[in-house]
């Protein structure tokens, strides 16, 4: 048995150890919507029904933990449209803009 064999097996065992196996009722639309949201994420239905009872419970997800994701989302996502400018000089142009088309209704108005 190869090794990737051998731990596989070996995790499947210690799953199986501590998991509760329990049974759930779904209507279609649900376990449709679940199939698809498991197989875009590349995980078992098992799985997110597992972590949206962590939410729900309140367990499983304390706020360093979300603190660390938000993190990790921000970092991954950083500099990704290089091309937009910084934030303030973006506020900056908003406004300008909004000053200019105050300036254009008040002239109308005249």
């Amino acid at each position: 048995m190869s090794v990737c064999a051998e731990a596989s097996r070996l995790e499947a065992m210690y799953t199986t150890y501590i998991m509760k196996r329990t049974q759930i009722y779904l209507d279609e639309r649900q376990d449709a919507l679940l199939s698809k949201r498991a197989s875009a994420t590349g995980t078992t239905k098992s799985r997110l029904i597992r972590e949206a009872l962590d939410r729900y419970l309140g367990t499983g997800d304390d706020r360093s933990q979300r603190a660390s994701r938000f993190r990790a989302a921000v970092e991954e996502v950083a500099g990704i449209a290089p091309y937009l400018p910084d934030g303030a000089r973006y506020v900056d142009e908003v406004r300008q803009a909004d000053v200019e088309r105050t300036r254009e209704l008040e002239a109308r108005r005249a």
